[in-house]
Parts: structure tokens; C-alpha cells; sequence
């Protein structure tokens, strides 16, 4: 083989500037040297509107292997979609939290979705898989993204937030930065543009998200990588600029119903992804656009195996529970537990139109064969939860995360 071919393979494009602005804290604070800096150095990315991208064989090939387990994902599984659709972005949602640090359990996550004892990890996940959903939501496909969606979808990521929430879905007006000081950008890692500046770029950078011309994977990952750079808000950056992955991936039709869960891939190899952030702004965007395409085919091929025991929980409760009549409370429940895995008692009964006493019954029944285990300790208002479904959420990440250990990175 010639030793060209091992080479890396860049994507050449424009780096980032800098540029010396005057800087004074707003609060005083840290120490001296804190509070004696008077001018810091920004980052200036690129204006992308525009972008042109060259990518080169090696990269073609991951993008087009990517592009084909996404396709086969979102096109195979019909009447499960709706279930697998809600594991996907959980799965997303939770691994997405993670690359920022916060970190719960399974049964924490299911207790925050019903706002009962949640420590605030899980209640930031949470929040987290709203954002996504609504941003996901909104767009069709060909259909433009617009900043207001995405100042939704961080209202919505924040509102819990007790620190943070009146910062909710409005660009900072303040400068921000990466690492470093708590009181000011001394020794920070990464500065962003300075605040007047953010948004003149964020409109640069969706007029690039809304072209036509590009291929999807690469226009996802570049549009990820100006929006880490820009640094639009005073928090939750990350997890709104991954959720913007799947969005373009969503308004280029490249999916359709599922949400990929890239963050699972990016969350084993985190320091390196971040490596990869500044690989781009140093003007080569290629490990980027390989670590999403492959982190892209990992998770879709993956999500097909859950996607499979999704299809086969159904029957092994009907097993477990020998005969169910059709049309009685234990039916009706078992129909919906795949896409709603964690429930209230009182919920069902109302959804349901039945009395209190047969949905008790069917709980009962269900739990007694090991189909749903409880998750808090209330009389009234219990919070229950189908094993099998928020299990595989968890071993879906797990199987995400090893394989791209092994592949992720490879030359």
C-alpha cells in the first residue's frame, strides 16, 4: 500500500481569528490577576454562509456508510417506530448530558420525567429530551431553520435550571468563555466572539444550515462546530449545538421519524471530540466530519438491535402473563408500554376511561410477573416503569459506547 494513502485526510477551510478586545469585570471577584485583566483575546470563526467543502475518499466512504445504516433505521421497523422513536431520544438526550457532566441513573431519568425526587442531573436530562423534541419537531423536511426555533428549544432546555433560567432562551448579551477562571476568561481555553457579534453569526450560520447543496453529514457537522464556536448562550451551548446534528439530518430527509443517537458515540471518546472542535477551527474539519459520520452508522446500527427487542417485548409479557383477554385493562396498558414505559396509575385510568380498581388489578398483575417495577415509594401517584424498555435504554448507550471505542477513531 503507498504511504500517502495513510496520511491523514484533511478538509481544508478557513480557521478561526483572534482579536484583542478590552475586557472588565461585571462582578468583581477571583483573584488579583482576575480582577486586574483588562483586555482578553476572542475567537473570530469564519463567516460558513457560503462554505465551500471538499471532502476526499476516505471521508466520502464513512458518509456513505453512515448515510446508509441511518436510512435502513428509519425505514424498517413501522408499527414500532413510535416506540423506538421515544428510546432514540431519550438515548440522545441522555448521552448528550453526559459529554457536559451530568450523570444519573436510568430510574432517576424515569422519576424525573414525572418530577418525583430527581436529583438535578436527571432533571437537566429530562429537560434536555424536551429540547431536542421540540427542536426536532418543528422542522420539515426542506424547510427552513429558523433562530427562533432554536431560542425555543433552549427556553425549554433551561427552564428548570434555577441559575440559568432567566437566561432561557434569549442570546447572551455578555461574553462567555471555556475553561479556565470562574470570575474571568483568564487562562480559558476557548473564548468566543464577543456578544454583539452573536447575532450576525448565528443568522450566517442558518443560512448554511438551510442550504440544499451540501451533503448532509458534512453540513451537520460544520453547522455543529460554528455553533460550538459561536457560543450563542451563556449555557447549555452543547446540548442544543448536538441537537442541531439531528435537525439538519431531519430537514434534509436523511430521517424521518427517529432521532439518531450520535452523543452515545461522541461520549466515549469526550476529550477527543472536543479535540475535534478544535481541529476545526484550526481549518481542518475532516475528524469532525468522520467521528459524526461513523458515531452516525454506530448508533443506527445499534438502534436497529433495540429496535428488534422492542419488537419482541410484546410477546414475551403475554408470555410471562399466560392469557390477557383483548380489550381488558391489562391489554390496553401492555399496547402502550413500549412507547410509554414509565406511567402513574391515575394517568392510565383517565387515558383509559376505566375505573381506578381494574387498573390497580392489571398494575398488580403486570408487576407480579416482573413486566414493571415501581419507582417511588407513594401510595397514591406511583410511578411505575417497563423493566425491559428502560433497561434497553441503558444498554443501548453501553453497546454505542464500546463499538466506538473500538472504531470511532480508527485511521
Amino acid at each position: 500500500m503507498d504511504e500517502h494513502l495513510l496520511e491523514p485526510e484533511k478538509v481544508t477551510i478557513e480557521p478561526s481569528r483572534t482579536r484583542v478586545v478590552p475586557w472588565r469585570q461585571a462582578t468583581r471577584g477571583g483573584n488579583i490577576d482576575d480582577r486586574k485583566l483588562s483586555q482578553i483575546t476572542v475567537s473570530l470563526p469564519p463567516k460558513i454562509a457560503l462554505l465551500e467543502v471538499k471532502v476526499g475518499p476516505r471521508v466520502a466512504t464513512d458518509i456513505e456508510a453512515a448515510t446508509r445504516e441511518v436510512i435502513r433505521l428509519d425505514e424498517a421497523h413501522g408499527v414500532h417506530l413510535a416506540a423506538l422513536s421515544v428510546l432514540l431520544l431519550r438515548a440522545e438526550s441522555v448521552a448528550s448530558s453526559k459529554i457536559e457532566g451530568l450523570d444519573a441513573s436510568i430510574d432517576d431519568l424515569a422519576r424525573a420525567m414525572h418530577g418525583y425526587r430527581a436529583n438535578a442531573s436527571a432533571t437537566a436530562m429530562v429537560a434536555a429530551s424536551g429540547a431536542l423534541r421540540e427542536l426536532i419537531e418543528s422542522i420539515r423536511p426542506e424547510q427552513s431553520i429558523e433562530s427562533r426555533q432554536i431560542l425555543d428549544a433552549h427556553r425549554i432546555l433551561l427552564s428548570t435550571d434555577p441559575d440559568e433560567r432567566g437566561y432561557a432562551g434569549v442570546f447572551r448579551d455578555m461574553q462567555n468563555w471555556i475553561g479556565g477562571s470562574d470570575h474571568s476568561p483568564l487562562g480559558a481555553q476557548y473564548v468566543p466572539p464577543p456578544p454583539e457579534l452573536v447575532v450576525d453569526y448565528v443568522e450566517d450560520l442558518l443560512e448554511f444550515t438551510n442550504r440544499t447543496d451540501l451533503n448532509p453529514f458534512v453540513q451537520a457537522a460544520i453547522a455543529h462546530a460554528q455553533f460550538e464556536s459561536i457560543h450563542p448562550f451563556t449555557d447549555g451551548n452543547g446540548r442544543i449545538g448536538r441537537a442541531l446534528i439531528n435537525t439538519v439530518l431531519r430537514r434534509r430527509g436523511i430521517t424521518r421519524s427517529v432521532v439518531i443517537p450520535i452523543a452515545s458515540a461522541l461520549v466515549a471518546h469526550r476529550d477527543a471530540y472536543f479535540l475535534m472542535l478544535q481541529s476545526h477551527r484550526d481549518g481542518d474539519a475532516a475528524p469532525l466530519i468522520r467521528a459524526m459520520a461513523r458515531a452516525s452508522a454506530i448508533a443506527a446500527s445499534e438502534s436497529r438491535n433495540s429496535a428488534e427487542r422492542l419488537r419482541q417485548f410484546p410477546t414475551a409479557w403475554n408470555s410471562s402473563l399466560g392469557r390477557v383477554r383483548r380489550g381488558s385493562t391489562t391489554s390496553r396498558i401492555l399496547e402502550r408500554l413500549a412507547s410509554e414505559p414509565v406511567f402513574v396509575a391515575e394517568d392510565l385510568g383517565a387515558a383509559n376511561e376505566v375505573h381506578m380498581s381494574n387498573v390497580y388489578a392489571a398494575i398488580d398483575r403486570l408487576h407480579q410477573a416482573e413486566i414493571i417495577r415501581p419507582l417511588s415509594t407513594r401510595v397514591r401517584n406511583q410511578i411505575w416503569a417497563a423493566s425491559d424498555v428502560v433497561d434497553e435504554l441503558e444498554a443501548l448507550n453501553l453497546r454505542i459506547a464500546a463499538r466506538a471505542r473500538k472504531e470511532l477513531l480508527e485511521p
